[in-house]
């Protein structure tokens, strides 16, 4: 790695960020036709995902690059350390807001529904009985079962506290200078990772076609593949990064003083962790 320029780097134009903006927004909007029965909605989910996917390669490795090159001073350095800080602290406040969801809909909205106030109960859905989970007054949910919290989503919760572990044990083998047991943590780092994908794609499976439970399934399925679906892409999105990281380290990238990019992809990964444990105690055991 090169020695960091003395002045402050201010890259050049570049179009990833635009191209990133078109690959979300076919993406969500591909997302948003096929879960309406839409015969397009799953090309453009996929098409969406592919320009997303090119974003994240192409302008990772342009970073790499000035990276590798000496173009970041220490003062660029905080400024990533800002930006990553306020990136994380945003998608607190989106996990806040679903969480806030399932709150609302629990604590508030069905015992209202079910008889907390007597007016609402008898007005809208008299002889209703709150509980959950629900499937909505008038049984508009369906049937369904609920999803448990001892199989498969408390082997997910080992897997993700187990990361977390693997990738402290990372950062340490860095700072010390061992390059072999970097790599070696990493990679154990993201076999954990994408087994725990892996485990929610069967969850998944298994929920709609033997549980039926479905996103129709009153406000019960609902939040739960909203905190669930929108965790695991935040997994899916941080085991790519893991991967990216591992492979660079084992070019040799990173060095005991200078390695923010490794430090931001295990700041992420902690808070997935942080927001696994949330879920699980909220939305599988409670």
């Amino acid at each position: 790695m090169s020695e960091a320029h003395g002045g402050y780097y201010v890259p050049h134009g570049t179009s990833w960020p635009i191209i990133g903006s078109i690959g979300l927004t076919t993406l969500v909007v591909g997302f948003a036709n096929f879960l309406n029965g839409s015969s397009v909605g799953m090309t453009m989910m996929l098409a969406g995902l592919g320009i997303t996917l090119l974003m994240m390669f192409g302008w990772f490795g342009t970073v790499i690059r000035e990276s590798q090159a000496g173009m970041y001073n220490e003062q660029v350095d905080k400024s990533f350390r800002w930006g990553m800080s306020w990136f994380i602290f945003s998608e607190v406040m989106f996990f806040a807001a679903f969480f806030g969801a399932l709150y609302y809909a629990r604590v508030l909205s069905v015992p209202w529904l079910g008889g907390a106030d007597v007016e609402t109960n008898e007005f809208l859905w008299s002889g209703w009985e709150a509980a959950w989970p629900t499937n909505g007054p008038g049984d508009m949910g369906g049937e369904y079962e609920a999803m448990g919290a001892w199989g498969i989503p408390a082997i997910n919760t080992l897997l993700l506290l187990s990361s977390g572990v693997t990738i402290t044990f990372a950062h340490w083998a860095l700072k010390k200078g061992q390059r072999s047991a970097l790599v070696l943590w990493l990679l154990a780092t993201v076999v954990l990772g994408f087994t725990f994908l892996g485990f929610q794609i069967y969850e998944y499976s298994h929920a709609y076609h033997e549980m039926n439970l479905t996103l129709a399934s009153g406000i019960y399925g609902s939040t739960f593949y909203m905190l669930t679906g929108f965790h695991g892409m935040h997994v899916t999105i941080g085991a790519i990064m893991l991967t990216i990281i591992m492979l660079r380290s084992m070019k040799g990238h990173f060095t005991a003083d200078h390695h923010f990019a490794f430090e931001a992809v295990a700041w992420y990964w902690h808070f997935v962790d942080v927001v696994w444990l949330g879920l699980f105690i909220f939305v599988y055991v409670l």
